[in-house]
């Protein structure tokens, strides 16, 4: 983890240097905010398709819904390119909810009988992206991202008729791993005025489980509003 740190520390300073040459381009901050959905994959995920196929679809996955909001630096290097690092709360996590059918009908169709299981994983992500210009605003970018993991809770949710008859949250961060390690990418508009938009998409590489007992990785898509001064 230090080398990864110190491998971001050189390319900011390469970035600073070649910015501060270009005394036409200079340094630009921004903020930024937006939709998460996010996801595991890996062994967990595979357990989770077992349980969804001998339930013959009485338990599902979904996405957990979140947000990210942030802000970042915009470092230009030559025309057309630049080193863009951030530093933002991101939501990740998973979500599985089960129900009880009866393809007769009767009393459990009018009972609706559910249970979610939700993986609220809170997140401090620092992306370094490299942002390529395509045009006048178009861009695409992309590069390493360190998160580190300022807590995991599981929330149980049971209930029916619309009322909750179970409602608990536990705490698992000392299950999870301190450090996420991933790459980010996507593409986005930057217009003359500073306002810009883009989607991204998140690739966990490092185990997010502590103790090692299973492979699953973070996936997170992106969909982001933000404004360059």
């Amino acid at each position: 983890m230090k080398k990864i740190f110190l491998l971001i520390a050189v390319v900011l300073a390469f970035a600073a240097e070649k910015a501060t040459a270009q005394q036409q381009q200079p340094i630009r901050f921004g903020i930024k905010a937006g939709l998460n959905l996010s996801q595991w994959e890996g062994e967990t995920v595979n357990s989770a398709q077992s349980l969804i196929d001998f339930t013959n679809g009485s338990v599902s996955r979904k996405m957990r819904e979140g947000f990210h909001v942030g802000g970042y630096v915009t470092i230009p290097v030559m025309p057309g390119f630049e080193i863009e690092p951030g530093l933002s709360y991101s939501q990740k996590g998973t979500k599985l909810i089960g129900s009880i059918p009866n393809e007769s009908g009767g009393v459990l169709n009018i009972l609706n009988p559910r249970a979610t299981i939700t993986n609220k994983a809170e997140y401090i992500d620092l992306p370094i992206m490299a942002k390529v210009y395509i045009g006048e605003g178009f861009h695409v970018f992309g590069g390493p991202q360190v998160s580190y993991l300022v807590s995991n809770k599981i929330k149980a949710e049971a209930g029916a008729l619309g009322f909750n008859v179970l409602n608990r949250e536990f705490d698992a961060t000392e299950q999870f791993n301190e450090f996420d390690l991933g790459l980010a990418g996507g593409l986005g508009y930057r217009f003359a005025n500073g306002f810009n938009m883009s989607a991204s998409y998140d690739y966990g590489l490092q185990p997010i489980d502590k103790n090692g007992s299973f492979e699953t990785f973070n996936r997170t898509i992106k969909a982001s509003v933000g404004y360059t001064f």
